[in-house]
């Protein structure tokens, strides 16, 4: 119910980018530009300040955009309820996912309260730990699911459940005879790393630090934005990946690669994030309950290849 033009202002003053603003809201740049001066010429004031390449909010822009965020806050909790006293269990979902939880988790779970409610519209935006955020915080999600524990302080962070990572790798890799990994011993391989920004990647570099190890001691070959792409190239014998369990079950059963335990555990929060002070609708609040509970479910399976698996199958029984 909002007006499109404040829409797209809102979405090029959090950005400060009409690319940026155009791509979140599939838009072409020229209809963002158009709709920002319908708007500028609407108020009679200029709300942006454009030189150099860079654009700034003006006074006058950094007001409209406090009203803006309240506008669109109060539209959308307007649209909710509206539904939710026709009793309607339906609407727009809209769903962010860091790329361990929204490929590997989500879209089993989104399709099970897809089947209970099919008048349920989701959408999943899946990026990496930082983009999910920053859509959450500005409201072009509902909620977000993260690895780790959030960063931005506009942001409510809730733990859904626990996550193992371990060392992921070829059969023919030295680290496979393995029936744990030391951080310290991981130094002496090659390593396949996903990307900054990951959340994936700040946990492993925090567990590293904690360790005794730094980050940059590790000997990266390679740096990779898809735990897809990690795992082809972790076939290939090239090298070493911490990931978690979850992500590689197809392949530990398929043989085509080995999980190895890290010693000590590295155990990861998935935390769920959205903004603070936000209405939140009976369908945003029963998916985040659904949610939690599936996720609780999946945290607590055992691991395909737990260290007490890899154990029997290194050592094999003692004839009495």
């Amino acid at each position: 119910m909002a007006d499109r033009r404040l829409q797209v202002f809102h979405a090029v003053a959090k950005h400060l980018s009409f690319t940026k603003a155009a791509e979140t809201l599939f838009m072409t740049q020229p209809a963002v530009t158009f709709q920002i001066k319908q708007l500028e010429e609407h108020l009679n004031t200029r709300l942006f300040d454009r030189a150099q390449g860079r654009i700034l909010l003006t006074p006058a822009g950094q007001l409209a955009l406090d009203y803006a965020e309240r506008i669109l806050a109060l539209s959308a909790e307007l649209d909710t309820r509206l539904k939710e006293m026709s009793g309607q269990a339906a609407g727009l979902l809209l769903i962010g996912a860091s790329m361990t939880v929204g490929e590997y988790v989500l879209p089993q779970l989104i399709g099970k309260f897809k089947a209970r409610f099919p008048a349920v519209m989701p959408n999943l935006f899946v990026g990496n730990s930082e983009a999910v955020q920053e859509r959450v915080a500005e409201r072009t999600l509902d909620l977000g699911f993260i690895e780790g524990d959030s960063h931005l302080t506009s942001l409510q962070s809730e733990v859904c459940c626990e996550d193992e990572l371990q060392v992921v790798c070829a059969p023919a890799h030295p680290l496979a005879k393995e029936a744990c990994a030391r951080p310290a011993s991981l130094t002496q391989h090659a390593y396949i790393s996903r990307e900054a920004g990951s959340g994936t990647r700040a946990v492993v570099d925090r567990y590293l630090q904690q360790a005794g190890v730094a980050p940059e001691l590790m000997n990266a070959v390679v740096e990779l934005g898809s735990p897809e792409a990690i795992k082809g190239l972790v076939a290939t014998g090239l090298g070493f990946a911490i990931m978690s369990r979850v992500i590689a079950a197809k392949e530990l059963q398929l043989g085509q690669l080995v999980q190895v335990p890290l010693m000590p555990p590295l155990i990861r929060n998935f935390s769920v994030v959205y903004p603070k002070e936000r209405f939140h609708s009976n369908l945003v609040a029963a998916f985040l309950q659904f949610a939690k509970e599936q996720l609780a479910i999946t945290a607590t399976l055992p691991a395909a290849n737990s260290t007490t698996n890899k154990r029997e199958r290194l050592e094999p029984p003692r004839h009495r």
